[in-house]
């Protein structure tokens, strides 16, 4: 039994250290929200069915980001689900190079990321990272969690929020590499309909 009163069910559409984890953690103090969990359930389209399900009783996604517009995940998710939104609101986005402890640039032959993070860094990609591939992952903060435990090479770096570098330990190879200093993503805050 979770107590008196039951924790609110927060779904959010990344994995621990995601920016929607961020989105979420910013919500619940401005709402003053004491008692929540938080559910990482990577994709909009896991969120909305969550929602819908009953298995979680609010669910925070990403819409649109100033550099990279229009998040297009969410688009058919949104689309196929009712829900109704209780809240839309911003927050910055800092995107970071992370690799593992003994990493370095001269090793890094791939980088990895959800699409709107390479969008959001198209520029400084071009610019710094020109021979380099380029492959989408499904959530910023889960391509952190993979090459922690492995899943990628030693020669991949992904672009991840400051608190994915801490939760997973990797090293920020360069902070803030956004092509915008300011760089808002919007976020919707979704309930049962």
């Amino acid at each position: 039994m979770r107590g008196k009163t039951l924790a609110i069910r927060i779904g959010v559409s990344g994995a621990m250290g995601s920016f929607s984890e961020e989105a979420a953690r910013v919500y619940v103090k401005k709402s003053r929200i004491k008692r929540f969990e938080l559910r990482y359930l990577i994709s909009v389209e896991n969120v909305l069915s969550a929602l819908e399900n009953r298995k979680i009783d609010i669910g925070i996604f990403p819409i649109q980001n100033s550099i990279g517009g229009i998040v297009t995940e969410a688009v058919r998710p949104m689309s196929k689900h009712v829900f109704r939104i209780r809240k839309i609101f911003d927050i910055d986005i800092k995107q970071n190079l992370l690799v593992t402890k003994y990493t370095k640039r001269e090793d890094i032959r791939t980088i990895v990321s959800h699409d709107q993070a390479l969008k959001q860094c198209r520029r400084y990609l071009k610019r710094k990272w020109a021979g380099v591939k380029l492959k989408t992952y499904e959530d910023t903060a889960k391509a952190a969690e993979d090459l922690a435990s492995g899943k990628f090479s030693k020669s991949t770096a992904v672009i991840a929020s400051r608190t994915a570098a801490e939760v997973y330990k990797l090293k920020i190879l360069e902070a803030d590499i956004q092509d915008i200093k300011t760089n808002l993503t919007t976020f919707i805050v979704a309930v049962k309909s």
